[in-house]
């Protein structure tokens, strides 16, 4: 981290001020649970239910698991053999694929975490309703956009305070918030009838049915393994919490064992989530629960204190993960912006060792989108979705220039074995990547080019910045803009004629 005051910046990363606070071990590894662990896995029973049987949502945890394990062993591997690259989401792209690459990625991560921020906002007023209803209905009535800004703002100034306040509350808030979901696998585990788990294993007696334009149609068993997979994305971003962290961790070789130990947590959690559920309610009964559906299968097993306990343990939970992706939201723009990706301004930090510029600015877009959520019909459903598919350009990049560095052997600069394990883990997690857009809904992901292009203006800003009569963009630079703009035109195309629509 740098050692800048406010009013300085630098286009290198300085080595920490004595009083600045590093990272242990278990605040990494809660970095990464509590980024994880956020809102999203109060809904998994209905989330994963809607369209889908037991049998397909185990497969499609199963799929996940084994694709994001590959994406978060890319990252634990880069961690330990590139510790020099802070901040690896974001450095990794440039590093592997040039720097327009490089910004893209660090600017659709950046929105994610904005984004991914709003839906904590939504999903939070929405369980407020229930201890004063009417009040906050549907987390996105004015009451709910006023709420959800103050929090914005809220997070904005503890933030600024520093690291090691920032990080114990965070440490604190993941520890409080595992209770309720412990409590509810446990209950569940005891009280659930098995024996319904296992009917209708695969959704076929009965056949699941979904609406299509006012029809009644089959669900057939690939298309209920696919309508998980974005809800699994989503529920595990914040995987490479630690890794984008690592510039502000005691010891390097921390941060892997943090990604490790995190995603196998999440993954046993949210398996447990998603499958205990259809002993206590059928999956018709399932996907019509309102969200936080915890609550709703809770209450039905143990009666009203049940739907309190989780809707307590909701607010916990968004409460703790918004503030570590505030926290991650800040960091990416500051690195981005020491190294000469985005303009010189964001790079600037506070007293406190806090990125106050890039934390600014983020928490102006996030107002934004909060303002921009009272139009929407199914706020919580575009957020998490538009924030899951942003976040794959990361994802892609680090796993491929794994890959990149096993094939030109520069992987043997940086250590004596390993080399075809990380070349599988590369191949496989970039594969994995393709696969969640393929299963994505198509709306959701035609909006990618269209808000990585919005980007442009400001990676203009910096080449320009930079002087030294360098080129604004170099000679491969122009032909990834022209894949951009085509896919721009594509997806205007498809909105005007009505293919896809929001």
């Amino acid at each position: 981290m740098t050692t800048q005051t406010s009013n300085s910046t630098s286009n290198t990363a300085s080595p920490p001020s004595g009083g600045e606070h590093k990272l242990g071990l278990i605040a990494l590894i809660a970095i990464v649970v509590g980024s994880m662990l956020g809102g999203g896995v109060f809904s998994l029973p209905q989330n994963t239910a809607a369209t889908s049987a037991v049998g397909p949502v185990i497969i499609a945890w199963i799929i996940a698991g084994i694709g994001i394990y590959f994406i978060a062993n890319s990252f634990r591997l880069l961690s330990d053999l590139r510790p020099d690259l802070q901040a690896g989401v974001y450095m990794y792209a440039q590093e592997g694929f040039g720097s327009f690459i490089g910004f893209n990625v660090a600017w659709g991560y950046w929105l994610m975490t904005a984004f991914g921020n709003v839906a904590f906002a939504v999903i939070l007023m929405d369980a407020f309703n229930q201890f004063f209803p009417g009040v906050f209905t549907d987390g996105n009535n004015l009451n709910s956009i006023i709420c959800g800004s103050v929090l914005i703002w809220g997070y904005n100034f503890l933030v600024l305070s520093g690291t090691k306040v920032a990080g114990f509350v965070n440490t604190i808030g993941t520890i409080a918030k595992l209770v309720p979901l412990i409590l509810f696998v446990i209950l569940l585990g005891f009280l659930i009838n098995y024996s319904q788990v296992l009917s209708n294993f695969l959704g076929n007696s009965p056949q699941i049915m979904q609406t299509v334009n006012g029809q009644a149609e089959p669900v057939s068993l690939m298309s209920q393994i696919l309508a998980p997979m974005t809800v699994t994305l989503w529920a595990f971003i914040g995987v490479e919490g630690a890794v984008v962290l690592s510039g502000r961790a005691k010891n390097k070789k921390d941060v892997g064992k943090a990604t490790l130990i995190g995603f196998i947590l999440a993954l046993v959690i949210y398996m447990l989530m998603s499958v205990l559920p259809f002993g206590a309610l059928t999956q018709s009964k399932l996907a019509l629960v309102s969200n936080p559906s915890t609550a709703k299968v809770l209450a039905h097993v143990v009666g009203p204190w049940g739907e309190w306990l989780m809707d307590i343990g909701l607010i916990i939970s968004v409460l703790a993960g918004w503030l570590a992706w505030t926290m991650l939201c800040a960091e990416i723009p500051m690195v981005a912006g020491q190294k000469g990706a985005f303009p010189k301004v964001f790079a600037r930090t506070n007293k406190k060792q806090a990125a106050s510029v890039s934390l600014w600015v983020s928490s102006f877009i996030m107002q934004a989108a909060m303002l921009l959520v009272y139009f929407s019909n199914n706020a919580w459903t575009t957020m998490y979705n538009i924030s899951a598919l942003m976040v794959v350009p990361a994802y892609i990049t680090t796993t491929l220039y794994i890959a990149k560095i096993c094939l030109n052997r520069q992987y043997d600069q940086y250590a004596k074995r390993g080399r075809h394990l990380a070349l599988i883990s590369g191949i496989l997690g970039a594969l994995f990547c393709v696969f969640i857009l393929y299963a994505s809904q198509m709306q959701y992901v035609a909006l990618v080019p269209i808000l990585l292009t919005c980007g442009l203006p400001v990676f203009i800003w910096s080449r320009k910045e930079k002087g030294n009569n360098q080129r604004l963009f170099e000679p491969k630079e122009y032909i990834y803009i022209s894949i951009l703009l085509l896919l721009d035109v594509i997806v205007a195309a498809l909105f005007l004629t009505g293919v896809v629509s929001l």
